[in-house]
């Protein structure tokens, strides 16, 4: 790509974002939007016009208000993780910024007045063959081969490299504080007073699984023990009673079409009906409100049976037991209870909102058996993942689709049509298959066995960053025959980063595009919130009949760290690549991360809800992560200089191992705090004394909760009921 076509590239990418902002502004001051810009205000009881006045209609006003807040209000407004987020991203942002400073200003010069690219083409004919671009003679492509002037770039490598450890250490050291102030703070949380216990054996024949818990807490905490709760099969109950809540919710439905039917011509109105058949297409013709009201009365008897037969006969192997102190919550967490491993393992509980209850009473010989085959499956997706791709892109073909499709013949025989499906088909599967990678990395991440949706999403964070770092970052760099680099990198390990030395540079170009597309149109979509406005408008018009309709139909979810984090690691990887490969790229990095700081920060404070609290819990494995992209980096550099034959490159190989020891040092010193609650962090007392039967209440599945807080001991007792026997899980 030559400079004008850069050029054109970029200037397009910005007057798109300046659009998106103006629409943006425009759209988020009109009233009737508020539940699509601001619901997080909304759903905390706060008045979005509030102090704002005419401030908030200019393009900067968002900006102003976003800069001022603090990370207390961010706390406050998204939790602790989407703080986390935020230090991240401008952790990120702090590495380009201070190795710009000294990068541009040094290395941009030493590569602009040399000649390689000059020499290495040659002269035809007595004159220059200007096949190089103006952006490639800025990049390490234009030093000569051997010269004095490598020992810039070498390091500059360097230089990247211990800003970034200086860097991390901060953060890391700021989110344990952060996490400390969140788990110590007065307020009472049912999780920090409760813990998870998996892998109980089976009791004797005259005991139920909860008699057993109870006698074995008793037994070794008897000051603090409080009650536990056995984890149940209560799939059955879970139907029934989402069958009964969808009853419900279609009466309110039919009573406001019913409301609104009744006119002064017609004041009796007209009563909605529907068919009970398939997809409500066929079958008899019912009224709504009656049908549904007989079926509400004939289901809860039916639900009240399958809720005593749940907890009686369907208890399985795990429990959530309580303490009247969160330190002493802490405390068993941290115990080794049993003397075999494989029995009575108890961890810190999750939030009751993040319980996966299926996975609680998975063994732990069967958690690691399906790890395993869960982390092989991802292997050969992350790999292989052109396969499937090839495959769909063979049968989606023109002639394929003529040969399986025969009445498809008229329509891709058009030569309009044949010529927009034979460009589009192909990418359209890679889209579709990109698409569901996401959810098929959660769902194979909750395969595993893991208990709570936090650490499934941290799970399926990691599993997408090492995909789209292998196949976007490595392929597009290595190009298109990744098969036949996948077999040399197989016979010769240490030939991957000869290889990657080789094909860096050629791809500088590329992901500056790439990087530049990616924070003007990416996050001029995100701040103007496009897609989700339209979709609320079309529900609320067509779709939404009652209030609880249309508080569904702007619900604007969490963050997604499961794929926003990956996505960020991939331009951390990118930008540090090609830092001192191609140093133009970091003023692109810093506007991603800058853009992405201030506009999550908008999006925290004003759109997203989250949909749990791990008070941190992501930040080691985006640490991990950075840590990775560096070592990627520094190895890579270190073959880059070695293919320009300067043999002082040797010197940057201590670089690698200095990059374990700092991760290794790291964990040593902050990661225990984040797998466990220190003891000194809950020891503070709680501003009031805490409702123990809330705190267990809150743990109760919707399907089985009593609908007074008194019948909690009438749910407890029903646990302990001794009339047979709890089977085997």
């Amino acid at each position: 790509m030559d400079l004008a076509s850069f050029l054109t590239s970029l200037l397009t990418s910005f007057v798109i974002f300046v659009a998106l902002v103006l629409v943006f502004t425009w759209l988020s001051s009109r009233p009737g939007n508020a539940p699509v810009y601001y619901p997080s205000l909304l759903l905390r009881g706060l008045d979005p016009w509030e102090g704002r006045g005419r401030g908030t209609r200019s393009p900067v006003g968002w900006l102003r208000q976003a800069l001022a807040a603090s990370e207390s209000d961010v706390v406050a407004a998204g939790g602790v993780d989407a703080a986390v987020y935020l230090v991240f991203l401008s952790s990120v942002l702090s590495i380009l910024v201070f190795s710009g400073i000294v990068l541009l200003p040094v290395l941009l010069p030493v590569a602009a007045t040399d000649n390689a690219l000059e020499r290495s083409i040659g002269l035809k004919n007595g004159k220059t063959a200007q096949n190089f671009t103006e952006l490639e003679r800025l990049a390490l492509g234009n030093v000569q081969e051997g010269s004095l002037r490598l020992w810039a770039f070498l390091l500059a490598v360097y230089l990247v490299s211990f800003i970034t450890y200086f860097v991390l250490w901060k953060s890391y050291k700021h989110v344990s504080n952060m996490r400390a102030a969140a788990r110590s703070t007065p307020d009472i949380k049912p999780e920090e007073f409760a813990v998870l216990v998996r892998d109980v054996p089976m009791p004797p024949p005259d005991q139920t699984i909860k008699d057993s818990v109870d006698s074995y807490f008793r037994a070794l905490h008897p000051d603090t023990f409080y009650r536990s709760m056995v984890a149940t099969d209560h799939t059955k109950a879970d139907k029934i009673y989402q069958e009964i809540e969808g009853h419900k919710q279609k009466i309110a439905r039919a009573e406001v079409v019913y409301a609104e039917s009744k006119t002064a011509s017609k004041p009796e109105g007209t009563k909605p009906t529907h068919r009970i058949g398939f997809l409500g297409l066929i079958g008899k013709k019912v009224d709504t409100i009656e049908y549904c009201n007989d079926q509400i009365k004939e289901l809860l008897p039916k639900l009240e049976a399958e809720q005593k037969t749940t907890l009686r006969e369907k208890q399985q192997q795990a429990a959530i037991v309580f303490f009247n102190r969160r330190s002493a919550a802490a405390s068993a967490s941290q115990t080794l209870h049993a003397q075999m491993f494989d029995r009575w393992t108890v961890e810190q509980a999750p939030e009751p909102r993040q319980i996966i209850w299926s996975n609680l009473s998975k063994k732990i010989y069967e958690r690691q058996i399906r790890q395993v085959v869960i982390y092989a499956i991802v292997f050969l997706t992350v790999v292989f993942y052109m396969v499937p791709i090839t495959a769909i892109s063979a049968l989606t073909t023109l002639e394929k689709l003529r040969e399986k499709l025969p009445f498809l013949k008229v329509v891709v025989d058009q030569k309009e049509i044949k010529t927009v499906l034979q460009a589009y088909l192909p990418q359209l599967a890679l889209i579709v298959f990109l698409a569901l990678l996401p959810s098929l990395l959660m769902f194979l991440s909750k395969s595993e066995g893991i208990p709570s949706q936090s650490h499934t999403v941290r799970a399926a964070s990691g599993k997408y960053f090492y995909f789209i770092v292998f196949n976007v970052f490595l392929g597009v760099t290595i190009g298109s025959t990744l098969f036949s680099a996948l077999t040399t990198i197989i016979n010769n390990p240490p030939g991957i980063v000869k290889m990657l030395a080789n094909s860096l540079p050629g791809s500088a170009t590329f992901f500056l595009t790439f990087v530049a597309l990616k924070f003007f149109v990416g996050y001029g979509l995100e701040l103007s919130r496009l897609v989700p406005l339209i979709i609320f408008h079309l529900k609320r018009k067509y779709l939404c009949k009652t209030e609880d309709d249309v508080r569904a139909a702007w619900a604007p979810g969490d963050l997604g760290y499961n794929t926003r984090v990956p996505n960020d690691m991939l331009i951390v990887t990118i930008v540090l690549c090609y830092s001192v490969i191609a140093p133009l790229i970091i003023p692109f990095g810093v506007a991603y991360f800058a853009l992405g700081w201030i506009i999550a920060k908008n999006q925290v404070l004003r759109v997203y809800v989250p949909s749990y609290e791990s008070n941190g819990r992501m930040w080691p494995h985006m640490h991990t992560r950075i840590i990775a992209a560096l070592l990627i980096y520094q190895t890579t550099m270190v073959g880059v200089i070695l293919l320009k034959k300067f043999y002082y490159s040797t010197v940057l190989v201590p670089l690698i191992p200095i990059s374990f020891i700092f991760a290794y040092i790291c964990h040593m010193r902050f990661y225990p705090a984040f797998a466990k609650t220190p003891l000194e962090v809950v020891q503070h007392d709680v501003k009031e004394t805490p409702n123990m039967d809330a705190i267990y209440t809150a743990y109760i599945p919707a399907c089985l909760r009593p609908e007074k807080l008194e019948d909690v001991d009438i749910f407890e007792d029903a646990q302990s009921h001794t009339t047979s026997r709890a089977p085997s899980i």
